[in-house]
C-alpha cells in the first residue's frame, strides 16, 4: 500500500513542494522584458525549483540605438519592437498565460518619448509596460542569480544595451545596488574613439568601485548577452569541451587573454564560429573594455557566468518563500522523476540504497549522488542503443540550477553507467578531462551501483534491501528482505559483481529472515 505523501520519511532533503498549490500556480509564467538592445519573451514552466523554458523568444531591436544623440527611441526600433510584443501578446494568448509580467528597462526609461511607447504598447497589444528604474533592475537580476544560486554572495555584474548595473549579494539577500551609462550601446555613441571610450569606462567604474564601498576579492557573477558572448569567445579560446554557459568560471587572466584574443580577431570569422548574432558581436569589443576595467578595478576572487537574469528574478519574485529556499538542482531532479519516470518515488528508496557507498561524501558531492538517483530512470523511452547517451547529455546540458560544470559530467558519467560499463568510445571522452581519476572512480561505483538497485524495484516506499560497505576491509555485503528474493537472479548477481569490482572488494549477499 503507498504511503501518503505526508507520512513519508522524506530524509534530508524535505518534501517535495512542486503539488504544493501556491507552486501549482507557477506552472505557466510568461515575461517580457524590453530591454535596450533586444526584445524577449520567456514562459517559465515554473513549478519546480528549477524551471524549464516552455517557450523563449528574443527579437532585436536596438531599441536604445542613437539615443545619447537624439534622446529619442531608435524610430526603426520602436515598429520592431512594439511588433515584437504583439506577437509575444498574442502567443501568450494562444497558450493561455495572459496576463503577461513585461518590463523595460534603461533605453524606455531614459528616452523623452518612452512613456509614449508605453501607451502605445498598451493600446495595440493589451500589455501593460512597467518601466522599472536602474536600482530596481538591478535587484531583479540579482534574484535571477538567487534562482540559481540560493544563499548566494558576492557581486553581481547585468549589461544591458544602454546600462550596466551592479548589485551586492550576502546571505542569499540582495543589498546595496548601482546603475551606470555602461551598456555598449551606449558606449559606441562616445565621441573621440577608443581612447575616449577606455577613459569614460575608467572614470564610471572608478565612482561604481567607490559606490559600492570599495569592495573587492569577491565572487564576480556576470549576468547579460554581451557577458555571456565574451564567455563563449573564451571557451572557443580555449577549446572548451562543454559549451553550456550557465555556470561557466573564468579567471582574471583568462579573461585578460580572451579581450585580447578579440582585439586580434576577425569578428565577422568569431562571429560564426562562436555562433554569436552579427548586433551581439558588434557589442563585444566596447563590452571586453568594460570587463578588463571590472576586473582590474574589482579583483573579483572568481567569476562565474549566469544565464539567469532580470527575466529569471521576475520569476523568483512570485515564488513562495519555501520554494526559494530550496536547491534547485534537487526540486527539478524530482519534478523530472515524478514527470517521467516509470516509478516516480523510487529515487529516493535508490539514494538510501547507495549511500553507504559514500560514507565521506561532503554535501555538495551528496546532492549530487541523490540528483542522480532521482534521474537514473527518466530517459527510459530512449532506445537502448542510446540510451546512456542520451542520459550523459541531458544531465550535462539540461537547464539545472546550481551545478558546476565539473559536476554535470559526473552526474552525466554515473548516469551512463547506470546504462552501461562502456564508456570508452563515446564521443563524450573529451568531457571525461574535466574529472579527476577519483572523481572518475566515484562516478562509476555510483552508476553501478544505481544500475543493481534498478533490478531490485519493489515499490516506490518498500525498500529492497541495504548495502554493507567496509572500505579498510574491502567487503561488500548486499542484505536483501525477503520479499525482494525473487527479484535477485542471475542478472542482479551479475550487477552486484561488477560494483564489487568497481571497489576491489569482496562480496556476499544474504536475505533477511
Amino acid at each position: 500500500m503507498t504511503q501518503q505523501p505526508e507520512t513519508i520519511d522524506w530524509g534530508p532533503f524535505g518534501r517535495p513542494l512542486f503539488d504544493d498549490e501556491a507552486a501549482k500556480g507557477l506552472s505557466r509564467v510568461g515575461v517580457i522584458d524590453v530591454g535596450s538592445n533586444s526584445v524577449r519573451l520567456v514562459v517559465f514552466d515554473g513549478a519546480a525549483r528549477s524551471p524549464a523554458y516552455f517557450y523563449n523568444e528574443k527579437i532585436m531591436c536596438a531599441l536604445g540605438a542613437g539615443l545619447s544623440e537624439t534622446g529619442h527611441l531608435n524610430p526603426q526600433g520602436r515598429v520592431r519592437a512594439l511588433s515584437a510584443i504583439r506577437r509575444f501578446a498574442a502567443l501568450a494568448e494562444g497558450m493561455g498565460i495572459l496576463p503577461l509580467t513585461a518590463v523595460a528597462t534603461a533605453a524606455v526609461r531614459e528616452a523623452s518619448d518612452g512613456p509614449d511607447f508605453r501607451e502605445e504598447v498598451l493600446r495595440e497589444t493589451g500589455v501593460k509596460l512597467w518601466i522599472i528604474d536602474g536600482e530596481e533592475e538591478a535587484r531583479l537580476s540579482a534574484q535571477g542569480v538567487l534562482l540559481g544560486w540560493p544563499g548566494s554572495y558576492g557581486l553581481v555584474c547585468d549589461i544591458g544595451g544602454s546600462s550596466m548595473e551592479l548589485a551586492d549579494l550576502s546571505d542569499g539577500r540582495v543589498g546595496q545596488r548601482v546603475t551606470s551609462a555602461l551598456g555598449p550601446l551606449k558606449l559606441r555613441e562616445i565621441k573621440g574613439g577608443k581612447k575616449a571610450v577606455k577613459e569614460f569606462v575608467r572614470e564610471t567604474i572608478a565612482r561604481l568601485h567607490n559606490e559600492m564601498g570599495n569592495e573587492t576579492g569577491m565572487r564576480l557573477f556576470l549576468v547579460g548577452g554581451s557577458w555571456r558572448a565574451i564567455a563563449r569567445v573564451d571557451m572557443e579560446r580555449r577549446n572548451y569541451p562543454l559549451t553550456v554557459l550557465h555556470e561557466y568560471r573564468m579567471s582574471s587572466r583568462q579573461i585578460s587573454k580572451t579581450a585580447k584574443y578579440i582585439d586580434q580577431s576577425d569578428l565577422q570569422d568569431l562571429r560564426g564560429r562562436c555562433n554569436i548574432s552579427d548586433t551581439r558581436m558588434a557589442l563585444v569589443p566596447l563590452a571586453s573594455i568594460v570587463l578588463r576595467e571590472l576586473i582590474r578595478v574589482f579583483k573579483p576572487k572568481d567569476v562565474a557566468v549566469s544565464s539567469y537574469g532580470i527575466r529569471e528574478g521576475m520569476l523568483f519574485e512570485q515564488m513562495p518563500r519555501a520554494l526559494r529556499e530550496r536547491d534547485p538542482l534537487i526540486e527539478a531532479c524530482r519534478f523530472a522523476e515524478a514527470k517521467d519516470a516509470r516509478l516516480p518515488g523510487f529515487g529516493r528508496l535508490l539514494y538510501d540504497f547507495v549511500k553507504p557507498l559514500f560514507p565521506r561524501a561532503n554535501w555538495q558531492r551528496t546532492r549530487i549522488i541523490k540528483a542522480a538517483c532521482l534521474l537514473h530512470d527518466v530517459s527510459w523511452r530512449a532506445h537502448p542503443d542510446y540510451r546512456a547517451e542520451v542520459t550523459f547529455d541531458n544531465a550535462t546540458r539540461a537547464n539545472l540550477g546550481g551545478l558546476k560544470h565539473y559536476e554535470r559530467v559526473f552526474l552525466g558519467m554515473a548516469l551512463m553507467h547506470r546504462y552501461t560499463s562502456k564508456t570508452d568510445k563515446t564521443r563524450f571522452a573529451p568531457l571525461f578531462a574535466m574529472l579527476d581519476d577519483a572523481q572518475i572512480k566515484d562516478a562509476q561505483i555510483l552508476g553501478k551501483a544505481m544500475r543493481l538497485g534498478a533490478m531490485l524495484w519493489l515499490s516506490a516506499d518498500e525498500p529492497p534491501g541495504v548495502l554493507k560497505w567496509n572500505s579498510r576491509q574491502r567487503t561488500l555485503r548486499l542484505v536483501l528482505t525477503e520479499h525482494a528474493r525473487p527479484l535477485f537472479g542471475e542478472v542482479a548477481e551479475n550487477r552486484l559483481n561488477a560494483l564489487a569490482s568497481a571497489l576491489d572488494a569482496t562480496v556476499s549477499f544474504t536475505f533477511k529472515k
